[in-house]
Parts: structure tokens; sequence; C-alpha cells
């Protein structure tokens, strides 16, 4: 009973309706996940010195292109899990995106809004990093509601209760499992803390705290990766992921040291924002379109 009662639950269901309309909590955690995200950039943005507005304009167009890119890169990379259906490769609702795409996408489109906006793309990759690495933690637990890519199995007292229905081959006489979208979160949550302490005690070069972030993720989800059993492409007996995070980290980590220690200087390392108010529409700003705000 003690063993029973220390175990995680997983929900009997990821899905509550509204009126009569189904609500998947996987899309709630990833809208909660979003807010999240904007909120501590707009905090560090403010404080950097710019318009807070600039933080809601990047959001529409990147978070949309996070998506796309999110999805995207699971269809590829997972294309024997995408639904046998015309709506198969959409169908974000049943889970399936890869924070890989997503990352690069929204990093891309998201900087070239600030771009067109005036202001420092450096900059502004860094005040988002904390943010982003909150969004990632937040976001996993849309994979408890649906019961999915969870670890291997455990007799730990946090176990994680998976209904058979969602157990994979192999492992129907298992009950209980590691929790790795907890393990995420807590180390998500610790990464944001240590992010934001670096950036106020340090003097980072931009954007070398977004190549921290970058690298202090691929850490953890490496680890994590060598504990999920959810099918995965393997290549010389790692994880596709485990190996993208390989090669993530070894390209981050060198930037960093290269950008922060041993490139000479050239100009401001550490430009402050403006506070500049767009005169174009307010989801685009066109080039040149600016004017600076009092």
């Amino acid at each position: 009973m003690t063993a029973l009662l220390a175990t995680i639950p997983s929900p009997h269901s990821g899905v509550f309706h509204i009126f009569g309309r189904p609500i998947h909590m996987y899309g709630l955690m990833l809208l909660l996940a979003i807010v999240a995200c904007i909120w501590l950039t707009w905090v560090r943005w403010k404080r950097l010195g710019g318009d807070p507005d600039l933080v809601l304009r990047v959001a529409v167009w990147g978070v949309a292109a996070g998506i796309v890119g999110a999805r995207a890169y699971h269809d590829i990379t997972s294309w024997d899990q995408v639904p046998d259906h015309w709506w198969g490769p959409f169908a974000v609702w049943q889970g399936g995106l890869g924070v890989w795409g997503g990352i690069l996408f929204g990093v891309l489109v998201g900087a070239w809004v600030v771009r067109r906006s005036g202001q420092s793309v450096r900059l502004f990759m860094d005040a988002v990093a904390p943010g982003l690495l909150l969004a990632q933690g937040i976001g996993r637990w849309g994979n408890w509601f649906n019961q999915e890519l969870f670890g291997k199995p455990t007799k730990l007292p946090w176990g994680l209760k998976i209904s058979p229905e969602h157990r994979p081959e192999g492992y129907f006489d298992h009950e209980t499992f590691h929790p790795t979208f907890l393990y995420e979160f807590i180390y998500d949550s610790v990464g944001v803390v240590i992010l934001l302490w670096i950036d106020s005690r340090f003097r980072i070069r931009r954007p070398a705290l977004f190549a921290l972030y970058v690298s202090y993720y691929c850490v953890g989800r490496f680890f994590e990766e060598l504990l999920r059993i959810d099918p995965a492409h393997h290549f010389f007996g790692l994880r596709l992921n485990a190996w993208v995070s390989i090669v993530v980290l070894v390209l981050s980590t060198a930037f960093f040291v290269w950008w922060q220690f041993i490139r000479r200087p050239s100009g401001d390392e550490r430009p402050r924002a403006s506070r500049v108010v767009p005169t174009g529409p307010a989801m685009a700003v066109p080039k040149g379109r600016v004017r600076s705000g009092h």
C-alpha cells in the first residue's frame, strides 16, 4: 500500500469537454508554456530598455513558425508514427512535436521580426533564452496527460503508473515507469534559475547566453533519451535525438567558448534595446518604418 501511494498516477484521459466541445490538455499545456515564455521575456526585454510590444509581435510569428517546424521535424524523423489519415501530418493534438524543429523555425522567424523592428537580434536571443527553457519544461506536462514519452520501467517511489493500452510492446507486464516529463520539468526549471543568475552575475557577450541555454538543454535531453522507450530510430546504439543532442551540444558549446573568450571584441558586445514604436501593422514591422519612442 505504501508503494502504491508513492507512485505518480496518470490521468485517465487527456481530454475534457466544455459545452460539448473537446479540450485537449496537451494543447492547454502548450498554451500555458507559451504564456510563461512571453511573460518572462516581456519582463527581461523591458528591463533591457526595449518596448515590450515587440515581444508580442515576435511571439505571434515565432510560435506559429515553431509549431510548424516542430511538427515537420516529427513527421520527418518519425514518419512511421504519423496517423494514417489525410490529417495525420497535422495532428498536433495527439502529440508529436519535435523541439529541435520548433526552436529552429521559431528562432529564425523571430529573428526576422526583431531585425525588421530595428532591434538587436543578439540581445533579443539572450532575452528570450530563459523563457524558452521554461516553456519547454512546462510543455512536457502535456506528455503526462497523453501518457507518452515516459522512460524505462522502475520500482522507485516516484514511478509513473501507465495504463496498459499506453505501454509499448514488450512492457505490458510493467506498471510503473520513469516520469521523464517530470525529470525534464525539474531540470529545465533549475536551468532557468541558472541562466538568470549567470546573466545578472557575468558580462555575457550577446548572444552567448542563448548558446548556454542550448548546451544546457542538450545535456539533459541526452540523458533523457537514454531512459525513453518510445519508438525511435537508432543509429550505432543510440536514439536519433540522442545523436542530435550530441551534435548540437558540441556546436553550441564551441560557439560559446569562441564567442565569449576567444573572439576579439568588435563594437558593442552588450547592446541595449531602444524604445522603438512601429508605425506599420501591429503584427508586421515594415523595414525602415520605425521611430524612436520617448
